[in-house]
């Protein structure tokens, strides 16, 4: 099959076709067509030459947008096309959620994610609950950022079990702040990128931006605060309902976890495989699942999340596996 794609004027090639051609080269190698320039437009020849041609054509409005071209948008696109789904019209990156310290605009790049910042915007109580590279902190904390810039809230709470120390805490040199911050490491991250490194320890040493273990959040009520709890598949059903039950008023809470990737002790119970049950019938609280397709990490990434969900699925671990 040969179809053509003719090219405007006002197409920037140079950002169509990348480096060395480098865009169009994915999509030879994923659908298995050659693809060939001539005079203004783009030939394409295969057995899914047209499918192709309906993924360039989403590049060209991704283009004309203004939005940048990269390997993971254009995976993304190509796999959205294979569920009968247009990230154009889908309008996956329109809203900026807000501006990273050096100005760049941070917005959703998957529908997955777009529902998930949406929700956090309508609910007070938002679980994001999904693989590994799907953004889910990353997005809670932008979300938080821009709540405290507007004024919504007075105070971002960033809280972690650390659960990876267990009784071996007192060992680690430092004091107690110093021992649980490699637990935190991931929340300071995001918050570096986004308010930069100075910008966010000014924050934090006016207690605005708080970023603390989970355990320092018994006993408080948090009003006016965007509260965040962070691989909360660590948490017990204790644990988990402490945390909830530290709302306050004129506050928002999101809770982000990754069901499949559980540190608990044998015998314990997840505290967010548990919620899921108990609070699915309170309307005021939104669940928000991503998927692999939503991973925005290294594509190698949502391969290897892929192998083990298979390798899995295809050998069930025995109890004395478990317990290595």
């Amino acid at each position: 099959m040969m179809v053509k794609l003719p090219l405007h004027q006002d197409v920037d090639r140079g950002e169509l076709f990348g480096g060395l051609d480098k865009n169009l080269s994915i999509i030879e190698r994923n659908l298995q067509v050659d693809i060939i320039q001539r005079d203004n437009e783009l030939i394409l020849k295969g057995e899914r030459a047209e499918e192709a041609r309906g993924i360039l054509g989403e590049m060209i409005s991704v283009l004309e947008k203004g939005e940048k071209l990269d390997q993971q948008k254009i995976n993304y696109i190509a796999e959205l096309k294979d569920e009968g789904i247009s990230y154009d019209k889908e309008n996956v990156s329109k809203d900026i959620i807000c501006f990273t310290h050096d100005g760049k605009p941070l917005k959703a790049k998957t529908i997955g994610q777009k529902g998930y910042v949406e929700t956090i915007r309508r609910r007070d109580i938002v679980f994001g609950i999904g693989p590994a590279g799907t953004g889910k902190t990353y997005l809670a904390v932008a979300m938080a950022i821009n709540a405290l810039k507007s004024r919504q809230v007075q105070k971002i709470i960033l809280a972690r079990p650390a659960v990876e120390a267990g009784e071996r805490l007192g060992f680690l040199p430092g004091d107690l702040q110093e021992k649980v911050d490699p637990y935190l490491r991931p929340l300071y991250d995001a918050l570096y990128d986004m308010l930069g490194r100075e910008n966010a320890m000014k924050y934090k040493e006016k207690e605005i931006i708080e970023v603390v273990p989970l355990a320092y959040m018994r006993g408080r009520t948090l009003d006016n605060s965007f509260i965040i709890l962070d691989e909360a598949q660590n948490t017990t059903p204790e644990q988990m309902k402490m945390f909830l039950t530290r709302m306050g008023f004129g506050s928002k809470v999101v809770v982000t976890g990754d069901i499949t990737q559980i540190d608990l002790p044998r015998g314990k119970r997840s505290g967010l495989v548990e919620v899921q049950r108990v609070l699915s019938g309170i309307e005021e609280i939104g669940f928000c699942y991503m998927k692999d397709i939503d991973v925005v990490r290294h594509q190698l990434v949502k391969k290897v999340i892929n192998a083990y969900d298979k390798y899995y699925d295809n050998n069930p671990l025995k109890d004395e596996e478990q317990e290595l």
